[in-house]
């Protein structure tokens, strides 16, 4: 009897994770189709296409928030050269201050230059009472932001919510535009749903008459700590497995990953050391919250000429190989085979990617 409630056990547990096994193969088919492959297999340039083209890859290798209620602030920012910025009516914006920074937001949108930076609005977080007149002030104006940025993501209700609101407010809009997605995950109960909402806003973003793609997740380190009653420590410790986990997530959503801010503005060489380090774990970008951290931030996800020369050549030895009908060969001192051939573009096309976006 009881081998036979384990073997039942079994089938069950075997045919749910086939299943969804079978879900998440189906997602990436998606993702393939709509143009949100690996890094390595579709980056393109957004300085070429238009300004909401959602098959286009946009470099954020800093992610710069700037309070929406200081147009000041705004305008200084479009002309540093950032990758991306985030107008903010969420944590750096005052209660009483909320409705100036939508309407600022809105305004700025349509009349400051922002050239090559990718220009993107945060609104409040979806529950918090303010969330759908955030979204309909900012997204009013001729111009609309390239990016959303979704605060404390928790649920998939809240992703049904956005795609329908988005559908209702830009239901007169050519259907080109398409916002693209960042979502924030910053509490202990949004670590537990990512997968799952990850999984329904791509589902939502393929449908007909979506208005929203996703594309990047970002780690709020600060409030995921407090939510769960974590004390910040140098190493970053306490964080590391939650870190990790948005880091996987987007990963296998084909997502960019976007690592947590650093707020100690005056320690550079302890900046450069954090962004180097989250650029080996595989993190696309950095925020920041200042513009002295932008130059730093941006260097360190940009891939050395020395790395650059070496995917270079690699990759042409490769293909040299391949027309020899060589299989695996030795290159400076090293067995290539796929995975570091998959290194090397991804290097080459990151680094095509920023010089499009940064001609200068």
């Amino acid at each position: 009897m009881n081998n036979m409630m384990i073997g039942s056990a079994a089938r069950r547990w075997t045919g749910q994770m086939s299943s969804r096994c079978e879900r998440l193969t189906s997602l990436h088919r998606q993702q393939y189709t709509h143009g949100i492959a690996p890094l390595c297999l579709n980056y393109r340039s957004h300085a070429t296409s238009s300004r909401n083209d959602s098959s286009s890859y946009v470099p954020r290798r800093a992610v710069m928030y700037v309070p929406g209620n200081e147009r000041k602030k705004i305008v200084k920012a479009a002309s540093l050269g950032c990758d991306s910025l985030c107008l903010d009516c969420e944590d750096g914006v005052a209660l009483n201050k909320k409705e100036e920074a939508r309407a600022t937001i809105a305004e700025a949108l349509d009349d400051v230059e922002f050239g090559l930076t990718d220009c993107g609005v945060r609104c409040n977080a979806i529950g918090s009472g303010v969330e759908e007149i955030d979204l309909k002030t900012m997204l009013s104006r001729n111009k609309l932001p390239q990016t959303l940025f979704i605060p404390k993501v928790e649920s998939v209700e809240q992703v049904e919510w956005l795609d329908n609101v988005l559908r209702d407010i830009l239901k007169d809009r050519p259907q080109q535009s398409q916002l693209k997605l960042i979502l924030s995950c910053e509490t202990a109960v949004g670590i537990l749903a990512l997968r799952r909402v990850c999984e329904r806003a791509t589902e939502l973003s393929s449908e007909p008459g979506s208005r929203q793609r996703p594309a990047g997740l970002l780690f709020g380190s600060d409030d995921f700590c407090a939510d769960i009653g974590a004390e910040r420590t140098e190493d970053s410790r306490e964080i590391l497995y939650a870190r990790q986990k948005v880091l996987l997530t987007a990963k296998a959503f084909r997502l960019q990953a976007i690592d947590m801010v650093d707020i100690n503005i005056k320690d550079t060489e302890g900046l450069r050391l954090k962004s180097e380090e989250g650029a080996r774990m595989g993190f696309t970008g950095k925020q920041v919250i200042h513009p002295t951290q932008v130059p730093i931030v941006q260097a360190a996800f940009t891939p050395k000429p020395e790395k650059i020369s070496w995917a270079t050549e690699l990759i042409a030895a490769f293909d040299e190989h391949q027309k020899s009908g060589k299989g695996a060969f030795s290159f400076h001192g090293k067995m290539i085979d796929m995975p570091l051939l998959l290194q090397a573009k991804n290097i080459t096309e990151m680094s095509e990617a920023i010089s499009k976006s940064r001609p200068h």
